[in-house]
Order: structure tokens, then C-alpha cells, then sequence
């Protein structure tokens, strides 16, 4: 399962913060996936097959604060381990143009990965793909932050670096989670 946080409408749809919901749109639009809101997931879904195996899209249509109710019913529903979960979203801990998959650890503050978190009965052996939006430089802005436009140099670093992470789960499909990290962290925008 491969989910992109994100704010619901279109006031959201091209801020920081969406930066999760960026990456399941271009992995939908590369394997020609039309994403259908569907009310009893909480969110827009679709499937995908990535080298013969299928992985089912979501982008929670419930505030970032709320993914786990989204997560938690797709997963639960379809009966997806933790373990086969990857949530894409906004990372301040990096740069533009970086994108990095880890597995597992703690929400390091994102109210998005908390939630889940919580609504996974405290596992949190998922996978990451942290997209960089960089860090506003003193804490009383990163609301303002996340929830902004970045720049136009910066925006096209950030889809970059999606797109690169996008071409990634082919890796991630066929040879694991390793050759995938190796591809996506050493790639420059």
C-alpha cells in the first residue's frame, strides 16, 4: 500500500505539506491510474501493478492530522500489514530536490505519520519516503511553512526529486528496499 499525505482541497493542492499526495498522483498518472474518492477509505484510492506486484494507492481526503483514520481503514479492509505501508510526505529535515525511504522510527513531530502512528496500534514499521521542503529557519513559521508555495526553483527541485522517487518503486518492487534507497539517495536535482 503507498500513501501520500496531504490537506484535502484545492487551496492545499500545490502546498508544502502536500508534498506526499504529489507523489501518488504521478505514480497514478505513470501507470495510467485514475484515483476515485472513495468515502468508506476516507480518501482518494486506485490500484497500480509495479513489476507483477499490486499496490493499492491512497491520499487521505481527511485533514493531515486525521491519516490514520484513512490508513488505518484501507489497510484494515484489504487486511495490509504495517510492514507493507509506505507513506510519502513533507520532511523539513531536508533540502529540496532530496528524497529519501526509510523504514520505520518516530513522527518526528508531523501530525500526519502521529496519527497513523496512533491508528496503527503504535507500529511503526512502515515505510517513509520523506520528500525535502526545506525549514522556514525558526520554528514560529513552519505552519505558515508547510502550509505555503515554495518558490519556483524549489518547487521544481521538490518534483524532481518526486519523480526520481516515482521511478524508484520499480526498484523497490524487484530488488528491494536497499537498491532503491542507493538509487534515490544518491540522486542530485
Amino acid at each position: 500500500m503507498l500513501v501520500g499525505l496531504a490537506n484535502p482541497g484545492p487551496e492545499y493542492a500545490n502546498t508544502r505539506h502536500n508534498a506526499g499526495a504529489w507523489f501518488i498522483e504521478q505514480l497514478a498518472a505513470r501507470y495510467n491510474c485514475t484515483l476515485k474518492h472513495e468515502p468508506k477509505y476516507h480518501g482518494l484510492t486506485g490500484k497500480v501493478i509495479i513489476q507483477g506486484q499490486e499496490f493499492k494507492l491512497l491520499i487521505p481526503a481527511t485533514y493531515m492530522n486525521l491519516s490514520g483514520k484513512a490508513v488505518g481503514s484501507l489497510a484494515n479492509f484489504f487486511k495490509i500489514p504495517v510492514e507493507s505501508i509506505l507513506v510519502a510526505h513533507d520532511e523539513m529535515d531536508l533540502e529540496p530536490g532530496v528524497a529519501k525511504l526509510k523504514k520505520g522510527g518516530g513522527h518526528g513531530g508531523h501530525n500526519g505519520l502521529k496519527d497513523i502512528i496512533a491508528k496503527m496500534a503504535n507500529q511503526k514499521d512502515f515505510m517513509r519516503l520523506r520528500v525535502g521542503i526545506g525549514h522556514p529557519g525558526h520554528r514560529e513559521m513552519v505552519t505558515g511553512w508547510v502550509l505555503g508555495k515554495a518558490a519556483k526553483e524549489d518547487q521544481e527541485k521538490m518534483d524532481a526529486a518526486v519523480d526520481e522517487a516515482v521511478r524508484c518503486m520499480e526498484i523497490l518492487a524487484k530488488d528491494g528496499v536497499l537498491k532503491a534507497q542507493n538509487r534515490l539517495h544518491s540522486f542530485k536535482p
